[in-house]
């Protein structure tokens, strides 16, 4: 497909390379796709119940996605041929959709990532499948609190250090820790590219934000260590100490006061437990 004309300018960074500051065209782009990839998550969210089959949610994602005239980013992506990574209880990302059923008591990841017009959206949530119990709520809920303090940071002028820091101090807080192997990731025309987006940090550090920047933050939070370790898949990361882990994700884009999220549940829905 080709890029839209003019929609972004590149610069330089000394430690990342070249980074696309986008333009208005950019910014309309995203808000399409962005809000096409919410709105799969909204669509998935009274099927994640007790019983449902992985691979069933899945299906509906490509098919709303398929719908609505647009694409996977993920299908055939570097081998992968599923619309969603599902990740369930230990497994930190890239869970592969199957024939595994939900249980009472799970947390769920749901990751799906949409290409409209050639803009790439991509976001995450948690969903509760039953009665959790109440230290895999609490992490849910830090995870989610993790994430918003980490857009509350990024502004121009801002450092993607004082991004990660944000989300790191929050965790360890609640003695929790943050995945290093995984982090966000610049996107826009391309599904991933600069800045890369580190959950951790020291305030100041790190490449400096600037208005037109896009790039997803997606911490990843762990009730025990901070170790994973990758499946034979090739794909499924899991918590080495096999404790919980949760993420949320928004694809943002820095703007010239703060920041605008692309991915924003067009049903309100943010942290579970989803209301109708």
């Amino acid at each position: 497909m080709n890029q839209p004309a003019l929609s972004f300018e590149t610069i330089s960074d000394p430690s990342e390379g070249p980074i696309r500051l986008h333009n208005a065209t950019g910014y309309a782009g995203m808000r399409k796709a962005g809000k096409l990839a919410a709105e799969v998550l909204d669509m998935l969210t009274p099927h994640v119940v007790p019983d449902v089959v992985t691979l069933d949610l899945d299906r509906m994602a490509w098919e709303f996605v398929r719908a609505a005239g647009h694409d996977s980013a993920t299908v055939f992506y570097r081998g992968f041929s599923h619309s969603l990574c599902i990740s369930v209880n230990h497994v930190v990302c890239h869970g592969i959709p199957s024939a595994r059923k939900l249980k009472d008591g799970d947390i769920v990841n749901i990751d799906v990532t949409v290409v409209v017009d050639g803009w790439h959206g991509d976001t995450s949530r948690m969903f509760l499948v039953g009665d959790v119990p109440l230290k895999a709520k609490k992490l849910v809920d830090v995870t989610y609190e993790c994430l918003m303090l980490g857009i509350e940071a990024a502004r121009p002028g801002a450092t993607l250090g004082d991004v990660g820091h944000a989300i790191q101090s929050h965790a360890e807080k609640q003695r929790m820790s943050v995945v290093r192997d995984f982090c966000g990731h610049g996107l826009g025309l391309n599904f991933h590219e600069a800045p890369n987006v580190v959950h951790l940090g020291k305030p100041g550090r790190g490449v400096v934000l600037r208005p037109g920047m896009f790039f997803t933050i997606e911490p990843m939070i762990n009730l025990g260590g901070p170790a994973v370790k990758l499946l034979d898949d090739g794909w499924t990361a899991v918590t080495r100490d096999r404790s919980l882990s949760a993420q949320f994700e928004h694809s943002i884009g820095i703007t010239e006061t703060g920041c605008e999220i692309f991915t924003g549940s067009p049903l309100g829905h943010t942290a579970p437990p989803y209301r109708a």
